[in-house]
This record gives structure tokens, sequence and C-alpha cells, in this order.
């Protein structure tokens, strides 16, 4: 990264600034120091020996957030030795952490800093019917365990066509949708009974032996994190929803294609959803109705709602394409900004650090040569901790 703020303050002048809380500055200031946004506002002071950055005319919005990614984990160009996607040796898989398998100097993490994608949950693929926990890092940096905001961000589950084609291939359970919910329940009956015989023995050598496939189920069932169920069908998302109940735990619904036919209902339980990938072709049986106007559709029932890129089936760092769909689609252009900034970090449970332009958040944000969601703006400069993202001229 370049030299940014140092141990000085970065003033950006001049610029519209979009905070992605909904406040819009039309020129203002956004003064950086140590990392973290010191001000912003219509004007500031600005202390002498500041370094100034003359934005007149540029837009300024917090770094995106990419809810639901592979990043790092499923390498671009590389091929079987750089997935580390899925282990679909056993569909249940609570234990593996996505952590262990990001390369944090692959080209798709790169490519997505360079285009103001500040932040990106990091899962397991879907297919297993438990994958593992996923992550919350920032997108630039050159070892893992410093880039973590959250680790882990939740359990990431699946339902749907991908455990029961990868199984059922094997012969092996699930190879229906009944399998697949059957091997939840019968798991997390498991991590309940672990747990409460773990917390009645009163002699520590009577406790049952550690068991780190339950003691992931148990952290959600405490309410640490919550489940991430991939589903598309509205039939496989009231599944999700169903288990949930059944065992009291949160859930985040993770691509949620048919979740605008039950929209209301998700509103009303306060279910929030992370749609895509809408991009490209719709490749499966469950993904038939796919659709930019879900995410709009969503956001007006008051669902909390964010965009994602699922990357690499579309890629991170043309993000803001994706809402810009949206918008042409009928999402509200603020609803838009909000979906790929303060939404995703409430989603995620980083609200306090990042999604907003906001004093004593992390300094992530982006300089446009325009409006973000207009695609003929450019990235000028990408900022993570108040210093400079190196940007990349073929992406």
């Amino acid at each position: 990264m370049g030299d940014g703020t140092g141990t000085g303050v970065t003033a950006i002048t001049g610029a519209r600034l979009l905070t992605g809380d909904g406040t819009t500055y039309a020129s203002g200031v956004l003064l950086v120091k140590a990392g973290r946004i010191l001000e912003i506002g219509a004007s500031a002071s600005i202390p002498d020996g500041a370094t100034v950055i003359d934005a007149t005319g540029k837009v300024v919005t917090p770094g995106f957030i990419d809810a639901h990614t592979h990043l790092g984990v499923h390498e671009e160009g590389i091929g079987r030795e750089g997935d580390d996607t899925n282990d679909m040796t056993d569909p249940l898989t609570p234990h593996l952490r996505a952590l262990d398998g990001i390369n944090p100097v692959e080209g798709g993490l790169r490519a997505a800093a360079a285009h103001g994608v500040s932040a990106a949950v990091i899962l397991p693929g879907s297919g297993n019917v438990i994958g593992g926990l996923g992550t919350l890092v920032k997108t630039w940096g050159n070892r893992v365990d410093t880039m973590v905001i959250r680790d882990p961000c939740g359990l990431k589950i699946a339902f749907g066509e991908n455990p029961k084609r990868v199984y059922g291939d094997k012969n092996k359970m699930p190879s229906t949708r009944m399998g697949t919910a059957a091997l939840l329940r019968e798991t997390f009956v498991k991590a309940r009974d672990y747990d409460r015989k773990a917390a009645s023995a009163e002699d520590p050598s009577k406790a049952p032996d550690r068991d780190l496939r339950l003691e992931s189920l148990v952290r959600v069932l405490h309410g640490e994190f919550p489940l991430l169920a991939h589903a598309h069908r509205a039939d496989d998302i009231h599944t999700a929803l169903r288990i949930a109940d059944e065992f009291g735990v949160a859930i985040v619904l993770e691509h949620a294609t048919e979740a605008h036919l039950i929209a209301d209902e998700l509103a009303a339980r306060g279910t929030a959803c992370v749609v895509g990938p809408t991009f490209g072709a719709r490749g499966k049986v469950e993904t038939q109705g796919k659709t930019f106007a879900t995410v709009g559709t969503l956001a007006r029932a008051g669902v909390t709602v964010a965009i994602c890129s699922d990357h690499p089936v579309t890629p991170s760092a043309h993000l803001r394409l994706y809402a810009a769909l949206a918008v042409r689609e009928g999402m509200d252009r603020g609803d838009a900004l909000r979906a790929l900034t303060i939404w995703p970090a409430v989603i995620s449970g980083v609200a306090d650090r990042i999604g907003s332009l906001t004093p004593g958040k992390d300094a992530d944000f982006t300089i446009y040569s325009g409006d973000p969601l207009d695609l003929g703006s450019v990235v000028e400069s990408a900022w993570q901790f108040g210093r400079q993202v190196p940007l990349r001229a073929h992406d």
C-alpha cells in the first residue's frame, strides 16, 4: 500500500461524500488519521501539515463489502491446485475454516481491492450439507491473519441441488432434499446433547471428549454467529427457516434467488438476505427465477439485503455493476449503495467497524471519477486503513 496517513492526517476535500448510511455531502471534507476516520462533514478544520487531496468533482464512498465470495480459496486460473472451496469427502464438515484455505495474494482478492471492494465474506462452498466456518476479511494484505475483521462470521450450510448431486452421485446420503434436512437435524441434536453433557459434568474427567465438529454447531446454538444458508428456491428457503426455528438459531439466507416471492414474510421475521450471483446465465433448475429485480423487491419490503458476487462465479471486482443492474430493474439508488456498504456490515455483525464513513470506523473508502453506479465512472484511488491500495490497470 501507499504511505496514506502515516502518523499524521490526510484530508480528502471537495468531493461529493456518500456516507453509506443515507447522508450525502454535496462538497465535503473527509479527515483520516492512523487508519481511522477522524471527521467527515460539509466542512472541517484541516490541521497544519495534513496531506491534502483535492477531490473536487469526484465522489467518495465507503469501501464496498462483498457479503458472499470464495475469494482466495478458489484462486483464479489455477484449477484444482488452487481450488480449496469444497472438501467433498463428507457431507458434514462444520469444523473446516475458510481462513485456513485463503491465499491472500491471489488475483481475485487483489482485483477486488483495486476496484473499491475493501472487505469480503469468504466461505466454503456448497457441495456439503455443512461446509464449514466463513470469515470476513479486508481484501488487501500479505497474511490473512492480519486481514481478519471477524472470524468466524458464520457457519455455511447448503440446501437444494448441490449437496444432493454431490452425494447422490456417490450413492451416499443425502441424495434428496429430505436427506439434507435430516442430516442437519441429526447433527444439531447431537450438538445440543453434547453441549448439555459438557455443561452438566461436575467432574471434568466425565465431560465428553472434545469434538471440533460439534463445537462449531454449539457456537451457533449459543448465538455467537448465524447459519449462512445457501438456498435458491423458495421451498428450500422455507426448509432453512424451519430448521433454524426448530433449534432457535439465527440464520442469513445466501443467494436467495426466489426470495422476492416471499419478501413480506422475510421482512416480518427479520431475516436478512445476501442476493447473488444474479449476473450470468441461469445454469441450474433452481436458478430459473433469477432476476435483478429481487434485491430491490426485498429492500422495498423492509428486508436487510446485500448484493454479492459469489466470486469466482462472477467477479467481485465488478460488484458495483450488479448494483447498477439492480437499479435498472427498479431498486432505489440509495438502497443499492446501502446494499454494498452498511447493510452487509450489519448482516455480518461488523457495522461498528466498516460499512459507512463514520468517525471512529476504519478508513476504508474509494474515490470515483463520478457516481459509482454510473459505469462510465472509474476508480481513481481505493483506500484501506487510510492507506492507498495499488491500482491494477487491466481488471
